[in-house]
């Protein structure tokens, strides 16, 4: 594979416009916003001293990749395991305060990406810094049926991995979301990304969705999450998504 096609992935697939930051540049939130992020956890997540998970992602013909990752919420402690952009293997463990060299970069902006698929509603709550809007109920970009469009869109002065971005997410009246649509900010392509949000599993007192079925620019796109675990204040063993 080549090093374009594994950078246009992440340029492709990155949710980490500001990771876990509240800026003052922040904007107008939907109260549908806080009953999402409460579905898939928030109110719990302070009991999250750990995250297990691998991410696996594909797009027919372009890009395939397994990574896996645990990371520590609270410390910001990341470790990986994986590929680099040059498909060498990596091991890597670093703090998120502290990225001073190449590999750790790397690393850093495939976790980015990663933790986002995995957390997005958390993200969107967390990123003070977006626009998120009720757009009210519409109908699902494929099948049959309606959900709540919530709009998250980030400005493009904010700069960041994906600066002008928008994520719509299809929430049902569980506040699960059922399907999402991205759209590239800018002229960058792919400027459409569409995926199902499906197998949900529960992992201590986190929402995940592990299953992610759509295209990107109309090329067949399959995302998803194995390993899920976490551990929580005071045990040292994992709990499995289930």
């Amino acid at each position: 594979m080549t090093n374009v096609s594994r950078v246009t992935m992440i340029r492709i697939l990155a949710f980490g416009v500001l990771v876990f930051t509240s800026t003052s540049w922040a904007q107008s939130r939907a109260p549908i916003l806080d009953q999402i992020a409460k579905t898939y956890g928030l109110d719990s997540f302070g009991q999250v001293e750990a995250i297990r998970y691998t991410w696996n992602g594909e797009i027919t013909g372009l890009f395939k990749a397994s990574r896996k990752w645990e990371w520590e919420p609270k410390t910001g402690k990341v470790s990986y395991e994986g590929k680099d952009k040059d498909g060498k293997p990596v091991n890597v463990t670093y703090m998120r305060s502290q990225i001073n060299d190449d590999a750790k970069k790397q690393a850093d902006a495939g976790f980015t990406n990663d933790n986002y698929w995995l957390l997005f509603p958390l993200h969107a709550y967390w990123d003070t810094s977006a626009t998120v809007t009720d757009e009210g109920m519409k109908k699902l970009p494929v099948g049959a049926g309606s959900a709540t469009l919530v709009s998250v869109k980030y400005g493009a002065e904010l700069g960041g991995y994906t600066p002008g971005d928008t994520w719509d997410l299809y929430v049902g009246k569980d506040n699960h979301v059922e399907y999402l649509v991205f759209h590239h900010g800018g002229d960058k392509k792919p400027s459409l990304v569409k995926a199902t949000w499906t197998g949900y599993k529960k992992a201590g007192p986190l929402l995940i969705s592990t299953e992610h079925r759509g295209n990107a620019d109309g090329k067949p796109l399959h995302i998803f999450m194995s390993d899920v675990a976490v551990k929580l204040t005071g045990s040292d063993k994992w709990v499995e998504a289930k």
